[in-house]
């Protein structure tokens, strides 16, 4: 039934408070079990590996979120990425509502993908000189990257690192990060033995089991898909030369290297990893930030590759709302906005007052906590030693971490509900924001430290 939904009150006024589900998101959770699987419509979503009921959310602005039960929460989730601004950012929202005033979809050309086309073949490496073609979202993107490469090499087989989230593309849902890490999934039911065959994983930051693979599988590789900074078995940052080290052994296999950016994108520098690492692949995908909080993926790269694409080609890949004018109209004020105010060295001072400050407060405790940020994401490991591999983030203690998300939430702190999951800053958070937090993190961490005493 339709109900007149009241104006959304003003909240970023307000003081953060106890975030875990009231009496309004229990009672909107319980209807939401008895109609979607879980009551989410994201398996994250449901808190399983954290414990509790996940609060719902009314609405965002800046730094903040505003749940169902009228507390405001200061946001770490940042919509897993997109909202580098800040939540509702008012020229994103006012490019969203002109544009939606004209039409919600075409299915057809539109000036504005042409621009927004135009803009991402300027600030991403990989796509200088070279084409790119918008889907609706980051698996999309990745999907269609790899039946590319595979179309352009005309070889099957893949190769992904451990704990690499490329979404949920059955060839995909081997080893993978993400929620499925969380869940404890190896892979997923539904999944046909025969469509994962083509499927081999190393572990992330080895080249030595990369040139294993290649040389086991010579002429049989058609391309390596990586997070050049992985976010889904939490923020990993890659060894120095690893990054240069896939780029030489594909070229002198003729693989096609393709850089999952769908969360580095815009987000660790405005040309994404390739651009702080200077490395530059074949392909990338990008997703999150690129639609500025609306439904919007992208891939492309090298023109040779690209042409092979239909209508250029015969590698078939299409989608109704591809491109549609509301989604352009975030993603490309969002990316203008980012070429114009350059907010990177911004971002990172927010990161790291924000990571380095959790990370100090552990240390006084005792608590290990491993420390992994790169630009403005960002994760804390429950572990002793440093996080290369998803191998080592599995090492975390997942029940101190649990612990200390609950608690975060309760002092009015929105973190992601998993161990292996990025957390994400926006230019919107400000020093009272920071401030929350840490002290929030002061009595999440000494509870941490009670109970684990």
């Amino acid at each position: 039934a339709m109900t007149t939904r009241e104006p959304t009150p003003d909240f970023t006024a307000q003081l953060p408070g106890d975030g875990r589900a009231g009496a309004r998101s229990r009672e909107l959770f319980n209807a939401a079990l008895a109609v979607i699987p879980g009551g989410v419509n994201s398996p994250v979503r449901a808190f399983k590996s954290v414990g509790g009921d996940p609060p719902f959310i009314r609405a965002a602005r800046g730094p903040y979120l505003l749940t169902e039960d009228g507390v405001t929460l200061v946001d770490y989730v940042g919509t897993w990425g997109p909202a580098i601004l800040g939540h509702a950012h008012p020229e994103v929202i006012d490019a969203v509502c002109r544009a939606a005033k004209d039409g919600l979809s075409f299915g057809a050309c539109s000036a504005a993908e042409v621009e927004f086309a135009e803009l991402l073949c300027t600030v991403v490496p990989a796509l200088h000189g070279g084409l790119v073609r918008l889907v609706s979202s980051g698996t999309e993107a990745t999907m269609s990257a790899l039946r590319l490469a595979r179309g352009f090499t005309g070889r099957s087989k893949i190769i992904k690192a451990d704990g690499g989230y490329h979404g949920h593309a059955d060839m995909l849902l081997v080893a993978a990060g993400s929620g499925a890490a969380t869940l404890g999934i190896p892979g997923s039911e539904g999944v046909p033995p025969s469509t994962v065959r083509d499927t081999l994983t190393v572990p992330f930051n080895d080249l030595a089991a990369v040139e294993k693979v290649l040389d086991e599988y010579r002429g049989a590789v058609a391309a390596i898909i990586i997070e050049p900074v992985p976010g889904n078995m939490g923020c990993v940052p890659p060894r120095p030369g690893y990054l240069q080290g896939l780029r030489d052994l594909c070229t002198r296999e003729g693989v096609v290297l393709i850089f999952d950016e769908v969360m580095s994108g815009f987000r660790v520098a405005l040309g994404g990893a390739s651009q702080r690492y200077g490395v530059t692949p074949d392909l990338v995908c990008l997703g999150k930030i690129v639609g500025g909080g609306m439904p919007v993926g992208a891939y492309g790269g090298k023109r040779e590759i690209m042409q092979h694409v239909a209508p250029l080609g015969h590698v078939y890949q299409a989608g109704t709302l591809s491109g549609n004018p509301v989604a352009v109209a975030a993603g490309l004020t969002t990316l203008q906005i980012l070429v114009r105010d350059d907010p990177y060295p911004a971002l990172e001072a927010i990161a790291a007052a924000v990571a380095n400050g959790i990370a100090a407060r552990a240390a006084q405790l005792g608590i290990p906590l491993a420390n992994n940020r790169v630009g403005a994401m960002f994760t804390g490991f429950f572990r002793e030693g440093d996080v290369h591999d998803y191998d080592d983030a599995k090492q975390s203690d997942l029940a101190a971490f649990a612990e200390f998300h609950r608690e975060m939430l309760a002092h009015g702190v929105y973190l992601a509900p998993s161990q292996f999951e990025a957390s994400f800053v926006s230019l919107a958070h400000d020093q009272a924001a920071i401030d929350h937090t840490l002290a929030a993190a002061d009595a999440a961490l000494a509870a941490v430290a009670r109970r684990h005493a």
